[in-house]
């Protein structure tokens, strides 16, 4: 008896230090990874201010002087991922309600995985569709210039997060308590009121954590607002304004350049301020997260 106790010990401590080790790695990448940039992105300030470059309004790199203006770029990607999070969330919402709470288990057997397997669809075969489908009907409808706008890239980068976010969401929501539910009942609630008031607030954390990673995705995506984003550098005056998010600028200009010229260094720095964003929605959403985890319990 004590040979097996002392084996599963053995093996205990094998496998934590393994789960040690692998999050060990992942830090050392990621500050690897945040080294590079910073080694790579900060030269350019030798040849522009801080200020200038966060602010200005005009982005001409190859320019004579070059112009190192993102603040166009860095609104085009806060309003595209604001955009697209406020479509996809209350949709995401919807599907998972209906699929753990109103669909019958048949149903659900169907629905979730199918939720699920639009999440492995490639970002470029929702571009090619952004850009041959709904660039045209955009054009056509709202009798606009272009269809490749705002518009477009926060309805593809919405229809990228909602599987995620749904059936994240919907794993939340289906880990609540039935005690719960069933003392919302016996007070005389029905299924809405339940849903609404018990429910969805005892989820909250797990909602949370959903809208976290979809948020995530939308803004580090590139492809998609790379085809059918419009690629203008100014800023957008509109929902239906051609813009150029931070990720499709660098995917655009990377092999424009000299390794270690003026423009090189500004789409490293680019990639600085791109992931100093992500960081601060991650961090927002999270904080909203535990503070709703500390409410739930």
């Amino acid at each position: 008896m004590s040979f097996f106790k002392s084996r599963s010990l053995i093996i205990d401590n094998v496998i934590g230090k393994l789960f040690f080790l692998t999050a060990m790695t992942c830090l050392i990448i990621l500050s690897l990874i945040m080294i590079f940039l910073l080694k790579e992105g900060l030269p350019i300030f030798k040849y522009v201010s801080v200020k200038d470059f966060l602010t200005g309004n005009e982005w001409y790199p190859v320019s004579d002087p070059p112009l190192f203006g993102t603040f166009p770029l860095i609104i085009s990607s806060v309003s595209v991922t604001v955009l697209a999070t406020l479509i996809s969330v209350p949709l995401s919402m919807a599907i998972a309600i209906y699929i753990s709470e109103i669909a019958g288990s048949k149903v659900k057997e169907i629905v979730k995985p199918a939720v699920e397997i639009i999440a492995s669809l490639p970002s470029v075969v929702l571009g090619f569709f952004g850009m041959v489908v709904i660039a045209p009907f955009l054009q056509n409808v709202f009798k606009i210039d272009t269809g490749l706008n705002m518009f477009n890239a926060s309805l593809m980068l919405a229809f990228m997060s909602i599987p995620t976010i749904a059936s994240i969401s919907e794993d939340a929501i289906s880990s609540v308590p039935q005690s719960l539910k069933n003392a919302s009942y016996a007070l005389g609630a029905n299924k809405w009121q339940t849903i609404f008031f018990i429910t969805l607030p005892a989820a909250l954390s797990g909602i949370f954590t959903a809208i976290i990673l979809g948020i995530s995705r939308v803004i580090g995506e590139t492809m998609v607002v790379l085809m059918v984003a419009g690629g203008s550098t100014l800023l957008p005056k509109s929902i239906f304004s051609p813009i150029r998010p931070l990720t499709s600028n660098i995917a655009a200009e990377m092999a424009e350049t000299a390794v270690g010229d003026a423009h090189y260094n500004s789409l490293f720095a680019i990639g600085i301020i791109l992931f100093v964003i992500t960081f601060i929605f991650n961090l927002a959403a999270a904080n909203l997260s535990n503070k709703y985890k500390f409410k739930s319990n």
